[in-house]
């Protein structure tokens, strides 16, 4: 470094001894300031800090006017020291006053300087401010000069995001790194949770920055990243990607990024300031996060994430920490933040202590979504950068209902929001004193609900909201926690249990619906183009009619003296419903045969959820009991918009008139062949979607736990014959010319619904 005094490393040590002194935090940044001045023989040395209001906070300063620490403010789109800050990247000029984005601020007296070098102050991708330092002389920094200065940006951005700044601030002009923030994203699962974060993939936090021995340092480096390609050669290796596929191809190209000779470079020079290995791989990797957090291209976007989950892994492999992070006990009132999750990874958390959950990705009808409300966990979804902005342990409100977040609220958030969570639990109250009450609406229709569960969990709630029963019972759920393939008397104790807590009350078994995103982890998966067009549910069943049958036996078995109803998912035609129904025959004469009790009836059914049944409907009502149509799928299918894809997911939506009028085909079908239809998927759950389903003649809805007291609530309230005269012209009307779900909603408001 030209004219250092020592270099970078002695600067960090020195850093060191002053992050460790008993200052306030403005004496300590007055001397990290002199320090850094003295060491790259800066005559100026300046650190700006991002404020809540998107403007930057000159905080302390060496070599400027002092008298404008706290007072000189300007906003991102101004200067240069808002260029540096809104790019995230650094800007190294000989003559500043020459650049287009040079702006003069006389009360800082720094118009006799010539010479820029401004670096971000970047942690986990967020900008929280900018490093600069300034010289009378025209020159240009050296390139080990811009290094050491992003280094000991490294150690002001934990100073910042640790919160010691905030005491310096006035109300409303808190650094942006530890600031309240709400965001909108998409309502996942309904409810109100109060809690702190929990990272489901937990950042590996960098404790100690600085080397001691640079040599080490490189060769720890050089062995964790042969480790970590070593890990991915075995995984490219395995016989379940050998053979090619996309999974191969993916992997080939995150094996590419282990093998990038730009990559270790950046991170070798970084160690070569005098940083840890593990600093190192921090540093490039939020520099690298920075750039792309900025593109608009969604492929190199989508790149981000393996990027980062490859420098996740080389940070545990130097720290000694496993790749997959453990499900320890949660702390009390657990917010779980992620990326992205399947739903047996959250199936893995102590339901206990899990009050809600935050994703990047997923939409309102994607699986994992699904059950979250199956827990009551209220949920929040397309959160961009979610992960980057909270850090384990920050407080946090998730707000089902609204589709918001609140990171680290103010008291008078927070206070609101129990608020909130005293008038829900009224509310709730009041939904249960209508327990007892019929189901039946003002013009004298009845109609029943019953609720979606999968759960020995969900037990309960039919008591608790006096459902008509249980008409989808996914039994997949329980496949999905164990490590192990359940064994017969596992199975068959679990579906004793549930009609055991249903008692009279009729209860629906959907059988296996396993494959597309719902992969078991003993079970060998199958990469498919289109997963949730691909082998899944009654496909696989009828493919292996060993699994088939062996489910079909337990249940057999668990109604023995009693009623069962069965459903099969994702029939596409009669044949494969014949085919699912001989497997029953098939081990109804087994027990017999082997002097098993039998159940009183067997009503075998099936999910209407792919559109080719539409144009099956009178066959399919001769062969059926009844038919459970699945809203999720069929919309997913009819528009061919993939429902866990947040791009598309809310592309179309479910109360058009395409939708309604496929939904009402089926419900006047089954009132011809006098097979009761039952609706099961989401929009059942929606007071506007019930509102809806009823007047297309639907008698019998399967909804949330959750969802019963305010649907039951709608019922009572409704006058069907005035509900199905609205809606039925609109339905008639071209596709696309009347706002159905805008004059519900007015219908709703104009009779004293609540929606």
């Amino acid at each position: 470094m030209r004219g250092a005094l020592g270099g970078p490393r002695v600067l960090l040590r020195r850093l060191r001894e002053v992050m460790a002194e008993p200052v306030s935090a403005q004496d300590r940044l007055d001397k990290i300031v002199v320090l850094i001045a003295a060491n790259m023989v800066a005559e100026v040395c300046s650190v700006y800090v991002l404020r809540v209001d998107h403007t930057l906070e000159l905080y302390a300063t060496e070599g400027l006017n002092r008298q404008a620490v706290h007072l000189t403010v300007m906003d991102v789109n101004e200067g240069l020291v808002g260029l540096v800050a809104r790019e995230a990247t650094s800007i190294n000029l000989s003559e500043a006053h020459e650049h287009p984005a040079y702006s003069y601020r006389p009360e800082t007296g720094e118009e006799i300087y010539h010479s820029f070098l401004g670096v971000p102050i970047l942690r986990a991708g967020n900008t929280l401010g900018v490093l600069v330092v300034q010289n009378r002389a025209r020159r240009t920094y050296s390139e080990e000069e811009e290094e050491a200065l992003q280094t000991t940006a490294m150690v002001l951005a934990e100073m910042i995001a640790s919160g010691e700044l905030s005491a310096l601030a006035k109300p409303g002009a808190e650094p942006a790194a530890h600031h309240a923030v709400q965001i909108t994203g998409s309502a996942l699962a309904e409810g109100l949770a109060l809690g702190h974060v929990v990272l489901h993939e937990p950042r590996v936090v960098v404790t100690n920055f600085i080397a001691d021995d640079v040599p080490k340092e490189q060769k720890r480096l050089d062995e964790a990243i042969a480790a970590v390609r070593a890990d991915l050669d075995v995984m490219l290796e395995r016989g379940d990607v050998a053979d090619g596929g996309e999974h191969r191809d993916v992997l080939e190209a995150y094996r590419m990024f282990a093998y990038d000779q730009g990559w270790m470079r950046r991170m070798h020079e970084a160690v070569a300031t005098g940083i840890t290995a593990e600093a190192a791989v921090e540093r490039v990797q939020s520099d690298t996060r920075a750039r792309m957090m900025r593109q608009t291209d969604p492929y190199l976007r989508d790149r981000l994430h393996d990027l980062d989950d490859l420098a996740n892994r080389l940070m545990r492999q130097l720290m000694g920490k496993d790749h997959a992070p453990t499900r320890e006990q949660l702390p009390e009132n657990a917010i779980l933040v992620a990326r992205a999750m399947g739903p047996a990874a959250l199936l893995d958390y102590d339901r206990r202590r899990l009050r809600g959950l935050v994703l990047e990705e997923g939409g309102p009808t994607s699986h994992v979504s699904i059950v979250a409300r199956a827990l009551g966990i209220p949920a929040v979804g397309e959160i961009a950068n979610a992960t980057g902005l909270v850090d384990s342990g920050d407080a946090i409100i998730v707000d089902g209902t609204t589709g918001e977040i609140h990171l680290r609220p103010s008291a008078e958030v927070e206070n609101a929001y129990v608020e909130r969570v005293r008038l829900r639990a009224s509310k709730q109250a009041q939904y249960r004193a209508l327990r007892d009450k019929p189901s039946v609406t003002k013009d004298g229709e009845t109609v029943t609900l019953m609720l979606n569960a999968g759960l020995v969990i969900d037990l309960p709630h039919i008591d608790e909201t006096g459902a008509a029963g249980i008409g989808l019972f996914r039994t997949e759920l329980q496949f999905m926690v164990s490590p192990n393939f359940p064994r017969t008397s596992e199975q068959l104790a679990l579906y004793r249990a549930v009609l055991d807590a249903a008692g009279k009350r009729p209860v629906t078994f959907r059988t296996l619906d396993i494959g597309g995103d719902k992969v078991l982890p003993y079970m060998r998966s199958y990469e498919e183009e289109n997963p949730a067009l691909g082998w899944r549910a009654i496909r696989l069943g009828l493919d292996r009619p060993g699994l088939l049958r062996i489910q079909i036996r337990a249940l057999l078995k668990a109604a023995g003296g009693r009623e069962l109803k069965l459903m099969f998912p994702m029939v596409a035609t009669v044949e494969e419903f014949d085919q699912a129904k001989e497997l029953v025959e098939y081990e109804l004469t087994h027990l017999r045969k082997h002097g098993h009790p039998l159940p009183e009836l067997v009503d075998v059914g099936t999910m209407l959820e792919v559109p080719s049944l539409l144009f099956q409907l009178d066959e399919l009502l001769e062969r059926v009991d009844f038919l459970s149509v699945g809203s999720n799928d069929l919309l997913q299918f009819m528009y061919a918009a993939d429902r866990g894809n947040a791009r598309v997911s809310k592309r179309f939506d479910p109360l058009s008139a395409p939708v309604l009028r496929a939904l009402r085909m089926i419900a006047e079908a089954g009132w011809k062949h006098k097979k009761p239809v039952t609706l099961c998927g989401e929009l059942a759950s929606k007071p506007i979607g019930a509102l809806a389903l009823i007047a297309l003649g639907y008698r019998s809805l399967s909804v949330t736990p959750s969802a019963l007291g305010p649907v039951k609530a709608l019922v009572l309230d409704l006058d069907s014959r005035k509900a199905k005269k609205l809606l039925d012209p609109m339905i008639d009307s071209p596709s696309g010319s009347v706002p159905i779900r805008e004059r519900l909603q007015a219908f709703a408001e104009s009779e004293g619904l609540q929606l």
